[in-house]
């Protein structure tokens, strides 16, 4: 191309082929009403099955913003007012019902909420910045505007996987109102390594995706399925319903997740602006991370197992020098840890949880 290098000309073609899948992918968009067997009153359904199971008094409602969105959230143990609530922020592709098996635990001596966080689950799917750091500003902002909203003076926030990532930069900018850190198997951490063979493999199921999508979101592989979506759930993702078999003998839990990410991909795309590859941010939060302040407790939860680096609790606590900087590795758990060991996830978070107050 005359008049530019070829490094611009190599970021043109990128920005190309960017926009040319998102009008792709807006176009499929609309498809989703008559293509896929889903609805927000399906996943409603599937949800309310899946909160029944909790035993500890509960409620949920919409929580407004100022810009309009909305924000689902779960309450349980209202009436602990004196101690520090715990919030609870999922990772990619899940909701709040995926903390199924650890909310009655860990409200059993306090207030617990937990989102679905903007764009993902039963909250509002707005249309995301195009860039990362804007994407992530305004993950953050919604979690911000849901704290006042919710009346939170300070809380000790959990986030797992992306929920993590989120966590940590909400922390960065609004330390005063975190009492302790805890990361469940971040993503988004380190930086991506030059040396391909430095690259831990993703899961079989995320390389089957982006062999047959590419640049597309993650998990269009379910719109595009239409009515064989809820089925590929089941293929690619089995051991979710092993997971969760102790309280569902059916389908509820795969149905849910379906539910969650054949709607508007609103959350997804937002991911996909943030991300380099799937196991790497485009802004990678170790870097950033000395920006906590030193006083703010981190604790790393990860599964023995997890595809996810396990590293990276070590290596922050050499970026925070004189700071606390714990990690627990949990055995027999994977990357989704609080759903492979619940019971020692549990007592590992509220052990956590019971040293801030």
């Amino acid at each position: 191309m005359p008049g530019i290098s070829e490094a611009e000309a190599g970021r043109l073609e990128a920005a190309m082929a960017e926009d040319l899948a998102e009008q792709q992918q807006n176009w499929l968009t609309g498809w989703i009403p008559s293509w896929c067997p889903t609805s927000m009153s399906q996943l409603k359904a599937v949800e309310t099955r899946i909160l029944q199971c909790i035993k500890n008094k509960f409620s949920t409602r919409y929580v407004s913003l100022l810009n309009q969105n909305k924000i689902w959230t779960l309450t349980v143990s209202p009436e602990y007012k004196d101690r520090t609530p715990l919030v609870m922020l999922h990772g990619f592709g899940g909701g709040l019902g995926l903390w199924i098996q650890n909310v009655d635990y860990l409200s059993s001596w306090r207030t617990l909420h937990a989102m679905d966080l903007l764009g993902f689950g039963r909250s509002s799917r707005p249309t995301f910045p195009h860039d990362p750091e804007g994407a992530e500003e305004e993950f953050v902002n919604s979690i911000e505007s849901w704290r006042e909203e919710m009346g939170i003076q300070n809380m000790i926030l959990l986030g797992h996987s992306m929920g993590g990532f989120l966590a940590t930069s909400y922390s960065i900018k609004y330390p005063d109102r975190v009492k302790h850190l805890i990361l469940v198997d971040p993503w988004g951490f380190p930086q991506m390594p030059t040396d391909p063979n430095d690259i831990r493999r993703p899961p079989t199921w995320v390389k089957a995706v982006v062999a047959i999508f590419g640049r597309s979101n993650p998990l269009a592989v379910l719109r595009v399925a239409g009515p064989w979506g809820p089925g590929l759930v089941q293929r690619f993702r089995p051991d979710f319903k092993r997971k969760f078999a102790d309280l569902f003998e059916d389908d509820t839990i795969s149905e849910y997740i379906y539910h969650c990410n054949a709607q508007t991909p609103s959350g997804e795309s937002a991911f996909k602006t943030m991300m380099e590859r799937f196991g790497w941010a485009k802004r990678p939060m170790m870097s950033r991370i000395h920006l906590i302040p030193r006083d703010l407790p981190i604790t790393f939860v990860y599964g023995a197992e997890s595809w996810i680096d396990l590293s990276t609790g070590e290596k922050a606590k050499r970026e925070r020098p004189g700071s606390y900087v714990k990690t627990v590795a949990i055995e027999g758990a994977s990357h989704h840890v609080y759903a492979d060991q619940p019971h020692p996830f549990n007592v590992v978070v509220r052990d956590i949880c019971d040293d801030v107050d």
